[in-house]
């Protein structure tokens, strides 16, 4: 058996995202869809509008065959760092071919990846300024700046592939779904953005949202209980008015004192997003500092961070019987350990990092994120 491998959040998913699990099988015919995907923390610096669990069986619901979780120690990095990990444990899956969106596919990132490949070393430390770092080094080197969103993460998984042994063919396709930027659902679209998909999930617009999602996401998103920041807020502010600001600056991205200016607009910030209002500058992104909210939240050090990037592993969610076959065939001589169910000695050591953000989620969410959870079996036919 081939494998195709995608790299994902799925927040929630919609059309796009199945248009996507799609063409990914079809370009490839792989015997097998393999879903890298993050958990209930994401690169954006936010909680995941739905579960981890959810989601998985969305995707399987939708064309997925296996699905793995990205830990929480890449899930929530910038973009080079959630490339290189999505990118390890495809390869680890023995996977040979990535397929994934970008908005413009034509573009050459292999010629990209290597012309900028000896300047990397200079901006490997994001900061607010990395986009504008990087898009001079990559100027100067080609002649080209990459602006997009997914423009910008297709290079990190070029980059981060030509670094294997035995890279992984890369196949860009065209975005079927509205740009990222773009907040409102198009009158009789079937397609729209995650942040449109979101926005009217949270406003309960249904009638905008019933024709741009699967309608397994639809059943999901009027049914269940949707996360968003706000609902955190109270336990991120507790974390900055009680934590030593010594501690709170070893967070993992906080740097040049964000803590002390963090602490101190938490002192009357009265919401989540007045908060991060009131701690933006010039100097840092809204992403950048959701992201070292996330870690605030979630306790998470630069240190510990650092350490399990260095020890990645795959965590399974969820498969067919086509995934489970898969897995039996490449088990035997996987590169990183694999994960199916999170023990006492897993949730206190190789698993802590994602068990801890599993646990702060739970607080909101209210299901069991980790512990006592097996990973979906599904023997599902795709419409």
């Amino acid at each position: 058996m081939q494998a195709v491998g995608l790299i994902t959040e799925y927040n929630p998913l919609h059309n796009g995202h199945r248009y996507h699990l799609r063409q990914a099988q079809q370009l490839t015919n792989a015997d097998c869809v393999i879903v890298v995907m993050s958990g209930d923390w994401l690169q954006r610096g936010e909680p995941a509008i739905l579960d981890k669990w959810t989601r998985a069986k969305l995707a399987l619901e939708n064309g997925a065959d296996l699905v793995i979780e990205l830990p929480v120690f890449f899930a929530t990095q910038p973009a080079h760092l959630f490339a290189r990990g999505g990118i390890e444990l495809l390869s680890a899956l023995d996977c040979t071919s990535v397929v994934f969106g970008a908005e413009h596919p034509e573009l050459d990132f292999q010629r990209l990846a290597t012309a900028i490949a000896a300047r990397q070393g200079s901006f490997t430390h994001y900061n607010a300024t990395f986009a504008t770092q990087f898009n001079a080094a990559l100027q100067a080197a080609t002649g080209v700046t990459l602006t997009a969103a997914n423009d910008m993460l297709s290079f990190c998984y070029y980059a981060a592939n030509q670094t294997l042994a035995h890279p992984m063919q890369l196949l860009p396709i065209k975005r079927r779904q509205a740009d990222h930027a773009t907040t409102t659902i198009a009158a009789d679209s079937r397609y729209a953005s995650g942040t449109a998909v979101r926005q009217a999930a949270l406003a309960q617009d249904w009638a905008a949202l019933k024709p741009v999602v699967p309608a397994d996401t639809f059943t999901a998103l009027t049914t269940q209980r949707l996360q968003r920041w706000s609902d955190f807020w109270p336990f991120l502010q507790y974390q900055l008015l009680t934590v030593d600001v010594a501690r709170s600056g070893q967070y993992d991205q906080m740097a040049e004192g964000l803590e002390y200016r963090m602490q101190a607009m938490a002192q009357h910030a009265t919401t989540f997003d007045d908060f991060i209002h009131q701690v933006k500058s010039k100097r840092y992104t809204y992403t950048r500092l959701q992201r070292v909210a996330t870690a605030a939240l979630l306790q998470l050090t630069q240190a510990e961070v650092q350490k399990a990037q260095a020890h990645n592993y795959l965590r399974v969610l969820g498969f067919t019987p086509k995934g489970q076959a898969y897995l039996h065939q490449v088990k035997k001589q996987l590169p990183l350990p694999l994960y199916t169910k999170i023990n006492q000695d897993l949730r206190q050591h190789a698993l802590n990092l994602d068990y801890r953000a599993g646990r702060v989620y739970q607080l909101i969410n209210g299901q069991s994120q980790d512990l006592y959870r097996q990973p979906w079996r599904l023997s599902v036919t795709v419409g």
